[in-house]
Formats: C-alpha cells, sequence, structure tokens
C-alpha cells in the first residue's frame, strides 16, 4: 500500500510531462474550427469606408474569397498586408473583417496602405470574431462560392504560406 502511494507522484508527473512533450510539436497556426464546413455565421455589420453600407454574410457568396481578420492595432497586420495587396492585384478575392479597432483609424489604414478587400466588414464589438471563434489577428477564412468555410489559417499570411498552404486550396475552390 505505501508503495502504491509512494508511486502515485511519479505516475502524475509522468503524464503531465507527457502530454507537454506532445505539445512541443503541435503548430499554433492549425488551431483547430469547429466551423470548417459549416456556413460563414450570420451577420449585418456596416463598411468601413461607407457606413451607410450593410454587409451580411448573403454578400460573401457566389465565389471563393479570403476572408482576412484585420486590424490597425496589429503589428503582424501590417505585415501581412503588402501581400494581401499583391494577391488582390493577381485576382485573389479577399473580404475584410477590420476587428476591434476604431473606424477612422482603419480607413485611414485603408488610404495609406491600399485596399485590398472587396468588401471591408467593420467589427467594432468584436461580434462577428467572436462567432468566427478569433483568438486575434490576423486569421484568415477560406471560404467557397457557397459561403461554407472550408480552412482556417491563423498568422500572417506572407508568400510562402501563401504558395505552400493556401493557394492550391484557393484554386481548387475557384475551379469547382
Amino acid at each position: 500500500m505505501k508503495r502504491a502511494i509512494l508511486l502515485l507522484p511519479l505516475l502524475i508527473f509522468l503524464g503531465v510531462a507527457v502530454f507537454l512533450y506532445r505539445g512541443l510539436f503541435l503548430n499554433p497556426a492549425e488551431l483547430p474550427s469547429a466551423l470548417i464546413d459549416k456556413p460563414f455565421p450570420s451577420f449585418s455589420l456596416q463598411s468601413v469606408v461607407d457606413a451607410q453600407k450593410l454587409i451580411s454574410e448573403a454578400d460573401l457568396k457566389g465565389k471563393p474569397a479570403l476572408v482576412n481578420v484585420w486590424a490597425t492595432w496589429c503589428v503582424s497586420c501590417k505585415a501581412e498586408h503588402p501581400v494581401l495587396n499583391q494577391l488582390a492585384e493577381q485576382g485573389v478575392l479577399i473580404h475584410g473583417i477590420n476587428y476591434k479597432d476604431d473606424n477612422a483609424a482603419a480607413q485611414k489604414w485603408l488610404s495609406e496602405f491600399h485596399n485590398p478587400y472587396q468588401l471591408d466588414i467593420r467589427d467594432e464589438q468584436g461580434t462577428l470574431g467572436l462567432d468566427l471563434g478569433v483568438y486575434g489577428a490576423p486569421e484568415t477564412f477560406l471560404i467557397d462560392k457557397h459561403g461554407i468555410i472550408r480552412h482556417k489559417f491563423v498568422g500572417v499570411i506572407d508568400e510562402r504560406v501563401w504558395r505552400e498552404q493556401l493557394a492550391a486550396r484557393y484554386q481548387e475552390l475557384v475551379d469547382e
């Protein structure tokens, strides 16, 4: 009996050690999303550039697109933005969700750094981000022409990420 009591802390330690060791090999950019293969959440929000224009999930349907969650307070978003501009120039359809941000700052950003977004959704309160399970910015969702979420990428989309992880998935949806 005493031996079993002495082994209990060792067994607990080994269990925790195995759990932590496994975590060393996980990719933080691959956060699971319960929304994969589900419709984009319902919403009705203003446009960043035109407060009179309301945008809803229905506006996202028709063509496959990247839906990029960004903010002016996000340092990584600034690094990502030139790549998004290049992709938009190449014909990649991108919609933006300005997440928990000051709208005047967002308008200034899009004016200064160019606007790659076909639709620019204003999510000042973060309600759409919450519905999407957003952890922070930048995060990007790949949706099909029916508005179904097919993939989620967490982190900066640079040229390597686009080439190695997202381009083929996007093209596959375009070819459907």
